[in-house]
């Protein structure tokens, strides 16, 4: 491989809150971070250069995004997900996913209105309804021969006229669901049947570890593209998380400018200079460090199941088709969620994310992030077993 992703890099000295958060957040030192959805591998040499390069410039002031930054994903979204067609104008800045999905609920709703979000899911999405006095409205998903799968026809008897939208994790994070085409075409004939938007986050689309292809919701048929506002970053991609960059494509034109309005309300104008810098670096030169990316993280998942299939065989992994965010389930330990938590962090030395973050469906699981050299992978797990089996 020409990139290298078993290199360990020490984050401490960048103020990594994956890594400098440790006791602050958990009380303890030595315990090994595989929690927030951040990787552990140095970025693609070829967005490192062109941050390089723009350095050596030295004013940083109000940058304007240039063609290329508007091409660049025009073209990644065609050649990687079959979306051909997608104009410049379509295209808003948004300083992150997370902000994207807040100021669509401003877009598109009113206090007091429903927004249907379908846990376990994402957890700043249940916080970006509450914080903006909206009401959730669940539509948990459903375990079916061992696969979650969305139910329909609980979502469509809670849709009311206060139902405004739906927010769409897909990939769906923490559950590692790649949605199908047919899934989609159903969300999708619910939607339009009962008239509401659906905002797509689709972050984590460039990270498929299973068989199934992502399918950008709003392809799915005129109709969707029309009611659907897609959330893309090249962040969870590439690992440029601290840049602060993401784009939100809107090609109904009613609902475009009603974003466009929240975004002019809430003073956001700017995009982040290095954010753009890094975004037409990685969708221009980045696809080779990407593939080999995919490779070595199938290689991690492939190490994680057959480890805890071997040595610590009562946990169970969940297929991970897309992220690399493992869901595990630890019902096994006989724990309640309290002491699971304790468990892994006191007992195994290991920071993980509870299921219980992620809302109805969470509880007794835990989410494993497996983008980090593959010794780090072995030394957590090998803590884990030895709790296991210590307990």
């Amino acid at each position: 491989m020409k990139y290298n992703f078993d290199t360990v890099i020490d984050r401490l000295s960048t103020n990594s809150a994956k890594w400098s958060l440790r006791k602050e957040l958990t009380g303890l030192e030595d315990v090994l971070p595989l929690w927030v959805a951040d990787m552990d591998f140095a970025c693609a040499p070829e967005i490192v250069e062109a941050l390089k390069e723009r350095v050596a410039h030295p004013i940083y002031g109000y940058t304007a995004s240039s063609e290329k930054y508007y091409s660049g994903l025009i073209e990644w979204m065609k050649k990687r997900h079959d979306w051909g067609g997608i104009q410049r104008d379509w295209i808003g800045f948004t300083p992150g996913v997370v902000a994207g999905f807040n100021y669509a609920i401003q877009a598109y709703s009113h206090p007091g209105d429903k927004v249907i979000l379908q846990p376990p899911v994402y957890y700043p999405m249940k916080m970006a309804i509450d914080n903006n006095g909206r009401r959730m409205v669940e539509n948990p998903l459903k375990i079916v021969n061992g696969r979650y799968v969305m139910d329909y026809e609980d979502l469509e008897k809670k849709i009311d006229g206060r139902t405004k939208m739906i927010i769409l994790c897909s990939p769906h994070n923490p559950v590692g669901r790649v949605w199908t085409r047919k899934e989609l075409e159903q969300l999708v004939e619910v939607c339009e049947k009962k008239d509401i938007v659906i905002v797509s986050d689709e972050i984590h689309f460039d990270l498929i570890l299973g068989k199934t292809k992502h399918t950008c919701t709003a392809t799915i048929s005129e109709e969707a593209m029309q009611r659907t506002v897609t959330l893309v970053a090249p962040s969870k991609t590439f690992n440029l998380a601290g840049l602060s960059n993401s784009s939100a494509i809107i090609p109904n034109k009613k609902l475009r400018d009603s974003f466009l309005n929240v975004l002019e309300g809430n003073g956001v104008h700017f995009a982040n200079t290095f954010g753009m810098v890094s975004q037409e670096a990685a969708y221009m030169s980045g696809e080779a460090w990407l593939d080999e990316l995919l490779v070595y993280l199938r290689g991690n998942l492939k190490y994680l199941e057959d480890f805890i299939e071997k040595k610590i065989p009562g946990l169970k992994v969940y297929p991970l088709e897309g992220t690399y965010l493992a869901w595990v389930d630890c019902s096994s330990l006989s724990l309640s969620d309290e002491k699971l938590k304790d468990f892994m962090l006191k007992k195994a030395k290991l920071w993980l994310d509870e299921g219980t973050m992620f809302g109805s469906g969470g509880s007794m699981f835990m989410r494993v992030n497996i983008a980090c050299p593959r010794s780090t992978l072995k030394m957590a797990l090998e803590r884990l077993e030895k709790a296991v089996k210590g307990q």
